[in-house]
């Protein structure tokens, strides 16, 4: 009798490519760290520096094989994930997941985030999806913020997701071509979602640790004000819902939640 082996089924994420970009401002504490660890769970990193004054730049100028857009003055965390984006797609990249540089994020997601999206367009890691033995306690008022948020987005378009404001996340090339962003600040994952639940993408989250490694660390301005940080991002979401998308009207806030989402 013959020996009938069976080839094993090729890996799903040796079938596609994936760039990770981090965007960054003022990290010169954390980048080299970051960047070490990232690199064992992607072959392709994208730095997005964000006008970083304080030493950034010269060492990311000593970091071998990394791709790199710089801005010459900071434009704020949306502003540099939309240059993540229009990167990524100019690449012909598959997938693109996006992580952040101050430590929150664990680089040995990556493998879980590239498994998770085969069956959803965006998936979102989500501090609140599940306690981890590494966890630490959130900052109250961000903690409130993020939860009231959470709740207005699963409200009006059904989303369904625990973590609204989580950087750590993976788009299909698919997603990222029907995505018109143009919040600069950090209020960018706002207009993400509700874009993303007006073309009806796919959403999936996974359980990452809630890692704040300085709880002390501001936002910067006015943003440092809670009263002020919970206006500005309903206002986001006001002007996200009057975007107008392509073949999609603008939303309209008394149709939701039945027929928005």
């Amino acid at each position: 009798m013959g020996n009938h082996s069976r080839s094993r089924p090729p890996d799903r994420k040796s079938l596609m490519r994936w760039l990770t970009a981090i965007p960054v401002y003022n990290e010169a504490r954390h980048v080299a760290d970051v960047l070490e660890r990232t690199r064992r769970y992607s072959p392709d990193i994208l730095v997005v520096n964000d006008g970083s004054t304080d030493g950034t730049a010269d060492l990311l100028a000593a970091e071998p094989s990394i791709l790199r857009v710089d801005h010459p003055t900071n434009r704020g965390y949306g502003a540099a994930l939309q240059s993540a984006f229009a990167f990524a797609l100019a690449g012909g990249y598959d997938v693109l997941v996006t992580m952040d540089c101050d430590g929150q994020h664990e680089p040995a997601r990556i493998p879980v985030l590239l498994e998770a999206i085969h069956d959803a367009d965006i998936v979102s890691g989500s501090r609140y999806y599940r306690d981890f033995r590494q966890d630490t306690p959130a900052p109250t008022d961000r903690r409130f913020i993020n939860a009231t948020i959470t709740a207005e987005l699963n409200a009006r378009y059904r989303l369904g997701i625990t973590d609204a404001f989580c950087g750590f996340k993976a788009y299909r090339r698919e997603a990222l071509e029907k995505l018109r962003i143009t919040e600069d600040g950090w209020g960018m994952p706002l207009q993400l979602w509700v874009q993303a639940a007006r073309q009806g993408l796919r959403v999936k989250e996974i359980g990452v640790p809630r890692l704040y490694l300085d709880p002390t660390r501001a936002f910067g301005g006015v943003m440092n004000d809670p009263e002020a940080r919970l206006g500005y991002y309903r206002r986001v979401l006001a002007d996200a819902e009057r975007d107008a998308l392509p073949g999609l009207p603008a939303a309209n806030l008394t149709m939701c939640p039945e027929q928005c989402g």
